[in-house]
C-alpha cells in the first residue's frame, strides 16, 4: 500500500485523486489533504480519509475546520498558512506528494517535498515552468522521481517507456482548442467568462479552463515538456485534436510516431503517476475506437491563440521569463474573471508584462530569484489595468502576433 499526501484537496485534481484512493483502498493511503478554503469539503474528506495531517491555506478558517471535526476520535494534525501546506508536504512517511495546487503556490509545497525525499506526482504545471531551473537540481540532489500527473505529460512520459536515451526526435502536444476552437478570430472581442468557461471536452478548474481557451495552457505544457523530457523549443509542436482521445504523441528517431489514447479522463493520468511502474486493473470505461469515430487534426491559428507564442517565446527566452509569463497569465486570468479586463486583454497584459521584464531577465535564477520575479509580474499587470495601459507595445515585442 503506498501512502500519499495530497496537496489541493478540494479542486478538480485533489477529487479525482481521492476518487482513486477510495476505489483502490488495498493500493493507496492519504497521510496528509491541503486544501484552500473550502471547509465543509475538507471535513468531508478528513472523515472519509482519515489523514494524519491537514492544512487549510486560509488562515482565518481554521477554527471553522477545528469546530467541523470536533468530534473525531483521533483528530488529525491541524495546521494553517502557507507554511502549514509546506508542513504537509514534506510531514511524516508519504512516499509520493500528489500536487494538485493550482498555481505558483504549489512550488514552495513542492520543493519541501523534494527535499522530504518524496516522489512528486506532478499535477502543478507551475512548478516546473517557474521554478524549473531550481526544482531539477532538487530533484537529481534528492534522488526522488518526478512523475507527470496531466494528461499530455503522462502519455509523453507512457510512449516513452522502453524508448532508448536518445531516441526521442519530437514531441507533439494535443490541444482541444478550448471553447472557441470553432469561433471566428472577430468574435472573440465579444467574449464573457461565461462564455470561456464552456470547455467542450473536460470539467475542469475556472482558471485552467480560461488557459485552454486562450491556449495558454499548451504553451505552459510546452514549457514543461522541454523540463520534463530534456527537448529543445524546436522539436515540441502543437496541434489541434478537438476529440482529445489521443493525449500526446512523440517522434522517435526513424519517423515511428507513438501515441497514448483513452476518453478525456483525468482520473487515467493520475492513476498511472500514483502507481508507476506498476499497471492497475481499473474497471473503468474501456475506449472503443469505432464509439470514438474520426479523430481530426489541425493547426493552431496563431491570430486566434496569440498566448501560445508568447509562452514559446518566454520559454525560448529562459532564465526568469517563464516565471514573469506564469505569473503575468495567472494575474490577467483572474482579473478576467473578476471581469475587471476583457478576454483578448489577457494576451496583450501579459506581452507587455514580459516586453517589460526582458531588460532584468536573469539567466540563472535562484529560487528568491524566481519568486521576486513572480510578485514583481503580478503587481505589473495589476498596475497596468489600474492605469488603463493594458495596449501591447509595438516596437519591442518578444514575439510578434501579428
Amino acid at each position: 500500500m503506498k501512502a500519499i499526501t495530497l496537496l489541493g484537496s478540494t479542486g478538480s485534481i485533489g477529487t479525482q485523486t481521492l476518487d482513486i484512493v477510495a476505489q483502490y483502498p488495498d493500493q493507496f493511503r492519504i497521510v496528509g489533504l491541503a486544501a484552500g478554503r473550502n471547509v465543509t469539503m475538507l471535513a468531508q474528506q478528513i472523515r472519509q480519509f482519515r489523514p494524519e495531517i491537514v492544512a487549510i491555506c486560509e488562515e482565518e478558517k481554521l477554527a471553522e475546520l477545528k469546530s467541523a471535526i470536533a468530534d473525531l476520535d483521533p483528530q488529525p494534525i491541524l495546521v494553517a498558512g502557507s507554511a502549514g501546506v509546506i508542513e504537509v508536504a514534506r510531514y511524516g512517511d508519504a512516499q509520493s506528494v500528489v500536487t494538485g495546487i493550482v498555481g505558483c503556490a504549489g512550488l514552495l509545497p513542492t520543493i519541501a517535498a523534494i527535499e522530504a525525499g518524496k516522489d512528486i506526482a506532478l499535477a502543478n504545471k507551475e512548478t516546473l515552468i517557474a521554478g524549473g531551473p531550481v526544482v531539477l537540481p532538487l530533484v537529481e540532489k534528492y534522488g526522488v522521481k518526478l512523475l507527470p500527473a496531466d494528461s499530455e505529460h503522462s502519455a509523453i512520459f507512457q510512449c516513452l517507456q522502453g524508448v532508448p536515451k536518445g531516441g526521442l526526435r519530437r514531441i507533439l502536444l494535443t490541444a482541444s482548442g478550448g471553447a472557441f476552437r470553432d469561433w471566428p478570430v472577430e468574435k472573440l472581442a465579444e467574449v464573457t467568462v461565461q462564455d470561456a468557461l464552456k470547455h467542450p471536452n473536460w470539467s475542469m478548474g475556472r482558471k485552467i479552463t480560461v488557459d485552454s481557451a486562450t491556449l495558454m495552457n499548451k504553451g505552459l505544457e510546452v514549457i514543461e515538456a522541454h523540463f520534463l523530457f530534456g527537448m529543445d523549443y524546436d522539436h515540441i509542436d502543437i496541434v489541434i485534436h478537438p476529440q482529445s482521445i489521443i493525449h500526446s504523441l512523440i517522434e522517435l528517431q526513424d519517423t515511428s510516431v507513438l501515441a497514448q489514447l483513452g476518453w478525456p479522463d483525468m482520473r487515467l493520468p493520475l492513476l498511472y503517476a500514483m502507481s508507476w511502474p506498476e499497471r492497475i486493473y481499473t474497471d473503468w470505461q474501456q475506449l472503443d475506437l469505432v464509439k470514438a469515430g474520426n479523430l481530426t487534426f489541425r493547426e493552431p491559428d496563431h491570430k486566434k491563440y496569440p498566448c501560445m507564442q508568447l509562452a514559446y517565446a518566454a520559454g525560448r527566452a529562459g532564465g526568469s521569463m517563464p516565471a514573469v509569463l506564469n505569473a503575468a497569465n495567472e494575474q490577467a486570468v483572474a482579473l478576467f474573471l473578476d471581469e475587471k479586463i476583457g478576454y483578448l486583454d489577457i494576451a496583450r497584459v501579459i506581452e507587455k508584462t514580459c516586453d517589460r521584464h526582458q531588460i532584468d531577465n536573469c539567466p540563472n535564477p535562484s529560487l528568491d530569484d524566481i519568486i521576486a520575479a513572480d510578485k514583481w509580474a503580478r503587481q505589473e499587470v495589476l498596475a497596468a489595468v489600474e492605469t488603463g495601459n493594458v495596449t501591447s507595445n509595438t516596437g519591442n515585442r518578444i514575439v510578434s502576433v501579428g
